[in-house]
């Protein structure tokens, strides 16, 4: 028998309320997207859970989503969401895939092994930042490093305000610091690249062996990849917990304000630079490049930020000319089609 929810204990806030209208509220059924599958979606409401048919009539969804239901389990209308993560579709293809909605705070894992890359945990953080959502760095197999707080204090200088965690995921008392963020109706999401434990840290938390995981390969320290859906999972503490699966590519697309929050650092030292436009490369005054010389800033840092400035516009510039010429070839067919009907008129 499926276990009866709240709208409040499945994350209903005010901010989805306050876009139903009376007839709405009474008239349709307020439900969560808790998993997605290829024809289908599995959906949570206060009468249980259900699977539903994908309506294509509606813009894309993705897990965490609210969407309001018939009675006839039609999915009807997507609500607006609080938060919403998405990539550029993997490998050559154009378009965006979308993560994960309605997330609270995302757990960025990355393993204290060959695993450990700063360019890959700032190119998470500029994804939480466009977000808007709190990101928590949780650093994973503390117990195959011998100087944790090497790496702690490395991660901790991209921000001082970032909150890092270090944790050993074969002890499950060690991650007890993060169901602090796992509170009754919030929403919280691992993110990471492939085998550096998000699996066995979603079990821990959820008390039990939801995920499936696997030894770490001993030539190269990663860990298998094991996760390939991305579903929502009750936690004893009510929060909803999401694991998606490990990403071997992570493109950044119209993405230009979470890079920018994500080094606020040189943000902040470039309003001291003597041009407006400075580009912190060879330019006279740049107060970017003179922290550099005075090891006040790392110019790997300074490399990744131009790095993925440049990949998001160009990536951001491609989704745009397919949307324009989707509008054009849309135009042209409207166009025939006027000209058809008058043919036959």
């Amino acid at each position: 028998m499926s276990t009866l929810f709240s709208l409040s204990q499945l994350g209903w806030q005010n901010f989805y309320q306050q876009q139903l209208s009376l007839d709405e509220w009474d008239g349709f059924i307020a439900t969560r997207v808790v998993a997605q599958h290829r024809n289908c979606l599995e959906v949570i409401g206060e009468s249980g859970r259900r699977t539903v048919e994908i309506n294509s009539a509606l813009e894309a969804l993705t897990v965490g989503d609210w969407v309001l239901m018939d009675h006839n389990d039609r999915p009807i209308r997507l609500l607006d969401r609080r938060s919403l993560f998405s990539r550029k579709s993997v490998g050559s293809k154009l378009g965006t895939q979308l993560v994960a909605a309605n997330v609270d705070t995302v757990f960025i894992v990355c393993s204290l092994n060959h695993d450990f890359n700063l360019n890959r945990i700032e190119r998470y953080l500029a994804l939480a930042k466009e977000a808007d959502v709190e990101a928590v760095v949780v650093l994973s197999k503390a117990d195959l490093c011998d100087e944790p707080e090497t790496f702690t204090q490395a991660v901790q200088k991209l921000d001082p305000l970032l909150i890092v965690e270090a944790v050993n995921i074969l002890d499950i008392d060690s991650s007890q610091g993060l169901k602090a963020w796992c509170t009754k109706g919030k929403t919280v999401a691992f993110m990471g690249s492939s085998g550096v434990g998000k699996s066995t840290l979603v079990n821990a938390l959820l008390g039990e062996a939801a995920q499936v995981t696997q030894d770490v390969r001993e030539d190269d320290s990663k860990g298998r990849h094991t996760t390939t859906g991305r579903s929502l999972h009750l936690m004893p503490t009510g929060g909803w917990l999401m694991d998606t699966p490990g990403m071997r590519e992570l493109q950044l697309a119209n993405c230009e304000s979470g890079v920018t929050a994500a080094f606020q650092d040189i943000a902040e030292l470039a309003q001291a630079c003597q041009f407006g436009d400075c580009q912190h490369m060879e330019e006279p005054g740049c107060a970017v490049k003179q922290a550099i010389e005075d090891d006040n800033l790392d110019q790997r840092r300074l490399k990744n930020f131009h790095k993925l400035l440049r990949e998001q516009a160009f990536n951001g510039a491609s989704l745009a000319e397919k949307r324009a010429k989707f509008r054009q070839l849309g135009r042209h067919i409207r166009s025939a089609q006027k000209v058809k009907n008058k043919r036959t008129h």
